[in-house]
């Protein structure tokens, strides 16, 4: 394998440096780097006019199932579900089993990743013991056996003040704490957004109400301790006006947009189909504007999938019975470019911008850039390519997805990871 590639005439849109340009773009030994040392013989080039070249996407909400829930999905198949969407680097959820709460987890997880992934896999750590909401995790530890962020994402701290000294710690430690936002008493039993159409089908409602107070939880909370909060699959008008405010006011919380909460509306469950079902649900088309509008006004600045693998006999039961969750990896970048960019609620590049530098940004990560030494994760995007979404031949180990037979318009068709060529669209998988 050619160790120096040239992308040829792409349109570079590189955010972390202001770039949106056409030009070639060079990467030798792993690094993004302004001249060749090498002979022209053993330059590989790939042709990418007419294409976007720009940093490999970072996807800060993801579930890789493993260790413990293999079934579903592992770090092999997630991240070759990854690398098919575009993505060079995924931020991985805590809630497998057990739950990453220890640092040998962590450093398991880390060594996983090392020997399957072909994508950058990032692990994040529980704020509670066994993801419990009754005593903290060692946050430090965690910290130095490597994770980027704290979560018990799958499920929400209850208890105002193990939340309140979750977030002490956290920032003493300069860590973000991620929170998946609902209000169990105000949704036990629920099944989908209440409102008419919860009303319609005779299911037990999930009320946006139980999202926002959490939010508003946070904002205050974030307020007194100073610690960065991170609302996750934020989905109501009510979220982001309260995130509005918050931030406003100087206060350090953020939030992320998943893309089938703008892609989909609480009547896609008509069906009864429990591809349908996920957690938060799906809202309503006012609420798919306000998270529009504030994406394009910047109180919404992450793109996220919340990628979350289910084996087909979990989804093949009644729809109260089903677990929440849908697959996205492979579906994210269409369906933002299809309902942002394409669009016109906002700009192709403030996409990919929400998709790579301010994502490393939130956690970290020394990711999300082209600059001449950086590491040389690159995805070439065609956005005006049309394609219609074939379950059977995703990636990822499941195949719960809600957009089987859709067409979206915008796809990766190469991704690499420091310098190693992991997924084109023509060939697939190529490590």
């Amino acid at each position: 394998m050619s160790k120096a590639f040239l992308f040829k005439g792409g349109r570079v849109i590189d955010p972390a440096n202001g770039e949106d340009t056409v030009r070639d773009l060079k990467v030798e030994n792993g690094k993004i780097v302004k001249e060749f040392s090498v002979a022209n013989g053993e330059i590989e080039t790939i042709d990418a006019n007419g294409k976007v070249v720009c940093p490999g996407l970072i996807d800060i909400h993801v579930h890789l199932r493993e260790p413990g829930q293999t079934a579903k999905e592992t770090i092999a198949t997630g991240t070759q579900s990854a690398a098919a969407g575009g993505f060079t680097t995924v931020v991985a959820m805590p809630n497998t089993t057990p739950p990453v709460d220890s640092t040998a987890t962590v450093s398991w997880i880390i060594q996983r990743a090392r020997e399957t992934g072909v994508v950058n896999v990032y692990p994040t750590g529980c704020i509670s013991q066994g993801m419990a909401g009754e005593l903290l995790a060692p946050i430090g530890s965690l910290k130095k056996a490597g994770v980027v962020a704290i979560t018990d994402d799958g499920k929400c701290i209850q208890n105002n003040e193990l939340m309140r000294r979750a977030l002490e710690y956290a920032r003493m430690f300069n860590l973000v704490v991620m929170d998946h936002c609902q209000d169990y008493a105000l949704t036990a039993g629920g099944v989908m957004n209440e409102g008419y159409w919860s009303t319609v089908l005779g299911l037990k409602g999930w009320p946006a109400i139980a999202e926002e107070i959490i939010i508003a939880r946070n904002a205050m909370l974030a307020e007194l301790t100073g610690c960065r909060v991170h609302c996750q699959h934020v989905t109501s008008a009510g979220g982001v006006r309260i995130i509005r405010e918050a931030k406003q006011r100087g206060v350090p919380i953020s939030g992320e947009i998943c893309a089938h909460h703008i892609a989909l509306t609480d009547e896609s469950l008509k069906g009864y189909n429990s591809d349908f079902k996920m957690n938060p649900p799906l809202r309503t088309q006012r609420d798919i504007e306000a998270l529009l509008t504030g994406f394009a006004d910047g109180t919404i600045e992450y793109l996220a999938s919340d990628h979350a693998p289910h084996c087909n006999y979990e989804k093949e039961v009644e729809i109260a019975d089903a677990p929440f969750g849908i697959v996205g990896l492979e579906t994210e970048f269409a369906l933002f470019n299809t309902k942002i960019a394409k669009a016109g609620i906002s700009s192709l590049p403030k996409v990919i911008e929400a998709l790579t530098v301010k994502a490393a940004r939130l956690l970290d990560l020394p990711k999300g850039t082209l600059t001449v030494g950086a590491d040389a994760d690159v995805t070439v995007l065609d956005p005006e390519l049309r394609w219609t979404v074939r379950k059977t031949q995703l990636l990822s180990k499941s195949k719960n997805t809600p957009f089987d037979g859709t067409e979206l318009t915008g796809r990766a068709i190469f991704t690499m990871v420091s310098g190693r060529p992991v997924w084109s669209l023509e060939k697939g998988i190529l490590v």
